[in-house]
C-alpha cells in the first residue's frame, strides 16, 4: 500500500527541518542515512517557511525523479520548494533561468549552449586552463607560505576561466564574486537577495548590450549570433543565461577545488596513491565529487502529476528535493560510502552534476579544471600541508553550495 501526501506520520512527531547540517566536512548529514534505511521518501519542513516538502534520498529514486517528465523545475509553480523566502510580488517578476525552465524552452536554450561544453571543445580549452593554473601557482609559491588556497587558487582559476569563456572582463571579478556569494547564502533576506541579483543583472545587461553591437570571440557573442536566426531568447533571457553561466561556472568549481585539496591532505594514504599513479586522477575527481556533493539540494522540483516513488505517492503540486548528497552515499550503490576511495569503481555513478535533462551542462569543463588544479598541485608542491587545524576552518553550512571560506596551507 502506498502512502499519500496527506498521510500523518505514524509517530505523530513533528516533521524534521531542512536543511540538515553535515556532521563533519567529509560526510552527509546523519539524518540522510536514517531516512535511506527507514523512510527513503519522507517529508520535512523547509527552514524558510515551514512548508512540507518531500525529501528523496536513495540513488534509484533520485534518478527516477530527475528523469521524470511529470516533475518540473519551474520555480514559479505552486508547491515549488523554495529554499529562500521570496515574496509573491518578487516571484512574479523573476525571469526563469535555463535551470528552472521546462521543455520546450529549456531544450531550445540548452541546444544552443551544448557546443560550448562538449568534451572536444573543453579539450581545446585545456592548454589555456593549464596556463591559468600554472600562473596562479607560480604567484602563490613566489609569495611564500602560509597562503589561503581559496583566494590564491581555488577562486581565481575558475573565475578567470569562465570570464574568458563568456567574454566578461576579469578586472570586474571582485564585484560579481561578491554578488554571487550573496545569492548563495541561505540566510539572506529577500531584499538583500534581490539587490544582489539586480546588481549582477544590471552589470550583465550592459555587457550583453555591448556584445550585441560589438561581438567578440566568446560564448555570449556566439549565443547572440545563433539567436538571430533561432530566436529562442530575448535580450533579458540572454542576461539571465549569462548570470547562470557566470555564477554556476565559478562558484561550484571554486568550492570543489578547496574541498578536494582539503580531503586529500586529510587522507595521506589517498594522496600518496595519487602521487604514485597520476593516471588515477580522473577517478579521484569523480570520487571527490561524490563525497562532497556540494549542490545537494540544487535539484528542487515540483510534481505536475501524481507519481509513485518507492512506496509513496507524491501528489501533483507537491515540492520535492532530490538530494544528491544522500544518493551519493547510498550503500546499495557505493559500498562503505563514508570512505574516500580514489580507486572506487562505482565513483562515476555519482549524481553530483544532477541527472536527466537538467544535468549540469558544464560538467566537462569542471572536470578538466579540477584535474588541472589537483594534478598540478601534487606535482609542483609536494610539501603542501594544512596550516590550520580542520576544527578551526569555517565551512559554508549557510550556503546553497557547500564549501570552505578559507583554506590556510603551507609547504
Amino acid at each position: 500500500m502506498t502512502q499519500s501526501a496527506d498521510a500523518v506520520p505514524e509517530t505523530g512527531a513533528p516533521l524534521p527541518r531542512f536543511p540538515m547540517r553535515r556532521t563533519c566536512p567529509f560526510s552527509e548529514p546523519r539524518e540522510y542515512a536514517e531516512m535511506r534505511a527507514d523512510r527513503p521518501v519522507s517529508r520535512a519542513e523547509l527552514k524558510v517557511n515551514d512548508k512540507p516538502t518531500w525529501l528523496v534520498t536513495r540513488h534509484e529514486h533520485v534518478r527516477q525523479v530527475l528523469g521524470d517528465s511529470r516533475v518540473s523545475s519551474n520555480l514559479k509553480l505552486p508547491g515549488y520548494p523554495h529554499q529562500f523566502h521570496i515574496p509573491e510580488e518578487m516571484l512574479a517578476q523573476v525571469r526563469l533561468m535555463m535551470l528552472n525552465m521546462d521543455p520546450p524552452e529549456h531544450s531550445a536554450q540548452r541546444r544552443m549552449l551544448i557546443p560550448e561544453f562538449t568534451a572536444r571543445r573543453v579539450k581545446e580549452l585545456r592548454p589555456r586552463i593549464q596556463q591559468i593554473v600554472d600562473e596562479h601557482i607560480d604567484a602563490m609559491l613566489a609569495a611564500g607560505g602560509p597562503a589561503d588556497l581559496v583566494t590564491a587558487l581555488a577562486l581565481p582559476v575558475p573565475s578567470l576561466v569562465i570570464c574568458e569563456l563568456l567574454g566578461v572582463p576579469y578586472e570586474d571579478h571582485a564585484r560579481f564574486e561578491e554578488w554571487s556569494a550573496a545569492m548563495m547564502n541561505h540566510d539572506l533576506s529577500p531584499a538583500e537577495y534581490g539587490a544582489a541579483v539586480q546588481a549582477l543583472d544590471l552589470y550583465l545587461d550592459k555587457l550583453v548590450t555591448l556584445k550585441e553591437n560589438e561581438p567578440g570571440d566568446d560564448l555570449i557573442s556566439r549565443f547572440l549570433e545563433k539567436n538571430r536566426t533561432e530566436r529562442v531568447a530575448d535580450h533579458a533571457d540572454v542576461v539571465t543565461m549569462a548570470r547562470l553561466m557566470l555564477v554556476g561556472g565559478h562558484e561550484t568549481t571554486a568550492n570543489m577545488i578547496a574541498l578536494g585539496v582539503l580531503a586529500l591532505l586529510r587522507h595521506p594514504e589517498q594522496l600518496a596513491a595519487l602521487r604514485a599513479d597520476p593516471a588515477l586522477l580522473p577517478n579521484a575527481v569523480e570520487e571527490l565529487l561524490r563525497v562532497f556533493s556540494i549542490s545537494d539540494s540544487g535539484t528542487a522540483r515540483v510534481a505536475t502529476a501524481d507519481i509513485e516513488v518507492g512506496d509513496v505517492t507524491i501528489r501533483a503540486g507537491e515540492g520535492i528535493l532530490a538530494l544528491n548528497n544522500a544518493a551519493n552515499h547510498d550503500e546499495s550503490v557505493f559500498p562503505d560510502p563514508g570512505t574516500l576511495d580514489i580507486h572506487r569503481k562505482e565513483a562515476r555513478s555519482h549524481l553530483a552534476f544532477g541527472y536527466g535533462i537538467h544535468q549540469c551542462i558544464g560538467a566537462n569543463l569542471a572536470r578538466v579544471e579540477l584535474e588541472a588544479v589537483y594534478g598540478t598541485l601534487l606535482r609542483r608542491v609536494p610539501g603542501l600541508r594544512l596550516a590550520a587545524p580542520v576544527e578551526e576552518l569555517r565551512f559554508k553550512d549557510d550556503a546553497m553550495v557547500y564549501g570552505v571560506y578559507e583554506l590556510p596551507v603551507t609547504w
